[in-house]
């Protein structure tokens, strides 16, 4: 696929999306099933039989899943188990590990029940206060697709969440001061699960669809260079950011979207990134440790849901190794027009400034980078002024005697 992908025609992108990069709908319903199955047993039998009455609140599907763009071919699923005997951020970060070991035991035992007809694979983990596990699952009706999951534990802090209400602005600063004080920062990322998905969930489908097509680069990228790279939602992330500022349109340009991906990747290093949709700069804390995320060094992609959280962090050599990669990709045909020039990119700002402005969703403006440049400009200009004969005629104070 990676060489229908290089050599596919700008102009035939999408096709390539529909034929290789979307699920047909039974194939897309059975892996629903099985979600649901492990879901409805997660939430109502797993911890039966327990030592200490343990309550499920919720399962929250995440990954690709739980927003509405999974992969033909890779499918696959964060679980994310509320329970309300975890009362705070700390139960999560101490309870977390007899929890995990629990659940790992009564899905193991659920394979060997007769009326389970897929086949389970745990793998194992030598961690003991793991903060997930993961596992297989394949049936018979996917053939040779397997769907993977991850089951985590999450400090049900939100409640219910209603997709067009921010949290209020204490649990961000709650949040905050653990974070702060625990040295831990994304940590708890799982708490805001719903807020991820709703973030993404409602996104028109031709945005879907270049992540879609952004993600499977990715995968290509991985296979490739056998390194570990930034995290696939910081891609995710960023193709948003590159839709919104440039874009915005329902419908639009493909090619032109993936170009535009490509090249903010390989300006990595000017890249900050944030979206006030759930948490803003009205409340100090917030205000506090968004200032401070904001003047690290780049890339900086925060996490709508999670102020502590930067995904693009951490890593810069695998940025940089992405990054040549997208350079690249810059020459293949897939972002290239019939005479082999470039299909043209989105205006999308990278350029950073000093200080973050909170007025829009995402970085400082182009706008208000080109009127502080216009301000510093006259500033010289008067500045220069200042030394010419000229200044007599202008300040009459100056002149000589």
């Amino acid at each position: 696929m990676e060489l229908e992908l290089n050599c596919t025609p700008a102009a035939e992108l999408d096709k390539f999306i529909e034929d290789y990069l979307l699920s047909n709908s039974s194939f897309h319903n059975e892996v629903r099933a099985i979600i649901d199955i492990v879901c409805t047993f997660l939430k109502e039998r797993c911890f039966r039989g327990a030592d200490h009455p343990v309550r499920v609140s919720k399962v929250v599907k995440g990954g690709s899943s739980g927003k509405g763009k999974m992969l033909l071919g890779k499918w696959e699923a964060d679980l994310v188990v509320f329970l309300n005997n975890l009362t705070c951020f700390e139960d999560q970060l101490r309870q977390r590990g007899k929890f995990i070991q629990e659940i790992k035991k009564q899905l193991c035992a659920l394979q060997q029940e007769k009326t389970f007809h897929l086949k389970l694979e745990v793998q194992d983990s030598n961690q003991p206060n793991s903060q997930g596990l993961s596992f297989k699952l394949r049936s018979p009706q996917l053939l040779q697709q397997e769907v993977e999951f991850d089951v985590l534990l999450a400090y049900d802090v939100l409640g219910d969440v209603s997709i067009n209400q921010k949290p209020e602005p204490y649990i961000y600063g709650r949040l905050i001061i653990k974070c702060t004080s625990l040295g831990l920062e994304g940590e708890f990322n799982t708490c805001f699960t719903e807020l991820q998905g709703n973030f993404l969930k409602d996104r028109p489908p031709q945005l879907k669809n270049l992540i879609r097509l952004v993600k499977h680069w990715y995968q290509l990228c991985k296979e490739k260079l056998r390194e570990p790279l930034p995290p696939q939602y910081a891609l995710e992330l960023l193709t948003v950011y590159a839709w919104e500022r440039g874009s915005g349109f329902p419908e639009f340009n493909t090619a032109e979207g993936f170009r535009t991906v490509l090249e903010l990747v390989t300006n990595y290093r000017q890249l900050r990134i944030y979206w006030t949709v759930y948490y803003d700069f009205q409340y100090e804390y917030v205000s506090n440790c968004l200032h401070k995320q904001l003047s690290r060094a780049r890339p900086v992609i925060l996490d709508p849901a999670d102020p502590t959280r930067n995904v693009a962090g951490g890593n810069p050599l695998g940025w940089w190794l992405l990054a040549e990669e997208a350079v690249a990709w810059l020459g293949y045909p897939c972002v290239r027009n019939c005479d082999t020039s470039l299909v043209r990119s989105w205006d999308v700002p990278v350029r950073p400034c000093h200080h973050p402005v909170p007025l829009h969703t995402a970085l400082v403006t182009l706008s208000v980078c080109r009127m502080l440049g216009n301000i510093l400009t006259k500033m010289w200009s008067f500045a220069k002024d200042l030394h010419t004969p000229r200044e007599a005629s202008f300040f009459p104070d100056l002149q000589p005697s």
